[in-house]
């Protein structure tokens, strides 16, 4: 539990101090679909902060190995979707637009995962 809620913590944390270095660091520095892209990187990453933190509760519990699993997925997609997100609105550097998918995909598996650690195992 304690790894999971601690990994759900710094992205916690990281969100909202990204999302305030885009509120006054970028603004009138970037162009506004940079902005909105990096704005929905913090968003994202938020969300799945969230998402680490019902891991980190549902892995504390007997038979939920799929918890670890979908926290695992969340911090994949947390660093190529958002990840690749910042740094595309940063940089425009175009590979990263090949990136971002196979974070969004991680985030879906880990939805799935961690809804399937609901069932027991059997």
């Amino acid at each position: 539990m304690a790894i999971w809620l601690l990994i759900a913590a710094i992205n916690g944390f990281l969100a909202v101090a990204f999302g305030a270095f885009a509120a006054h660091g970028l603004e009138g520095r970037v162009s506004t679909t940079d902005l909105t892209i990096f704005e929905t990187a913090v968003r994202y990453q938020m969300y799945h902060a969230m998402g680490l933190g019902l891991c980190a509760f549902a892995a504390d519990r007997p038979g939920m190995g799929r918890a670890n699993d979908a926290g695992t997925l969340f911090t994949l997609g947390i660093i190529l979707f958002c990840g690749s997100l910042y740094l595309y609105s940063m940089f425009h550097w175009r590979p990263l637009v090949y990136v971002t998918p196979l974070g969004g995909l991680a985030f879906l598996a880990g939805w799935v995962m961690l809804g399937w650690a609901a069932y027991p195992k059997g």
